[in-house]
């Protein structure tokens, strides 16, 4: 068993963080496209779909003052197909589809 002395250990851990912060930033800056208000932005589905630890990059946006993209999906149509059981009217929760981050978060 290797045992380090505790101003290494306190090193290593400091170079394991930079890896996952630079991994992280490696993804999002892969997965980014220019948005309008001249930041970045990042499909929900895209961060789910590359297997990366969802909750440490959801982390790693809001951290670096990433917002949620306000442009959400229109309410369903009423009409014969509109209302179905149990429909709330469009007030449940829901998780956004994409996210903003500024224009330097990813520099």
């Amino acid at each position: 068993m290797l045992t380090l002395p505790t101003e290494t250990l306190g090193t290593l851990g400091a170079i394991v963080s930079d890896m996952e912060e630079s991994a992280i930033r490696a993804l999002l800056t892969r997965l980014a496209r220019p948005h309008p208000s001249g930041g970045k932005v990042i499909e929900r589905a895209a961060i789910l779909a590359e297997g990366a630890d969802f909750p440490e990059v959801m982390e790693w946006i809001i951290a670096h003052a990433g917002k949620p993209d306000t442009a959400m999906a229109a309410a369903p149509a009423r009409g014969l197909h509109g209302a179905r059981i149990g429909d709330s009217s469009g007030t449940e929760q829901r998780n956004a589809l994409r996210y903003v981050l500024p224009a330097d978060a990813l520099a």
